[in-house]
């Protein structure tokens, strides 16, 4: 199967109350599952990664009994897809372990294609990370 996944994160004050939401579909376009986190006080690039650890988490966990074959990994955050693809280095420390999390994810679930995509294209995995935000809690 292949499936595509939408991942988003934000922070209100940057830093600020911080939030992640992503979303999978499967074929034909079905939602299989969609989860928000809550993250505390962080900045917006923080929230960006966290969405794509919690992502790839829910990968790595479900890839054999769904029989998921191929990722599309889609993010409005344009850093944090160069620094995935290796075209940009991770510059700030406080983004340097959740980028050596995901690449460790990776490693262990395989080949991903990640996209960028823009905002407006993004809009579930949005709503998912500003409910997050607003109920200061995990969805």
């Amino acid at each position: 199967m292949k499936i595509k996944v939408y991942s988003d994160g934000g922070a209100r004050g940057n830093p600020g109350q911080s939030g992640s939401g992503f979303v999978i579909y499967g074929t034909g376009g079905k939602k299989i599952y969609e989860q928000a986190n809550y993250w505390g006080i962080g900045t917006n690039n923080e929230a960006e990664y966290g969405g794509l650890v919690t992502g790839l988490e829910w990968i790595l966990e479900n890839k054999k009994k769904k029989g998921i074959e191929e990722i599309d990994f889609y993010m409005d955050s344009e850093l944090i897809i160069k620094q995935m693809k290796g075209e940009y280095r991770v510059k700030a420390a406080n983004l340097k372990a959740l980028f050596l999390k995901c690449q460790e994810l990776e490693r262990k679930i395989g080949r991903i294609n990640f996209r960028h995509i823009r905002r407006e294209d993004n809009g579930r995995a949005d709503y998912l990370a500003n409910m997050a935000m607003d109920q200061k809690k995990d969805l």
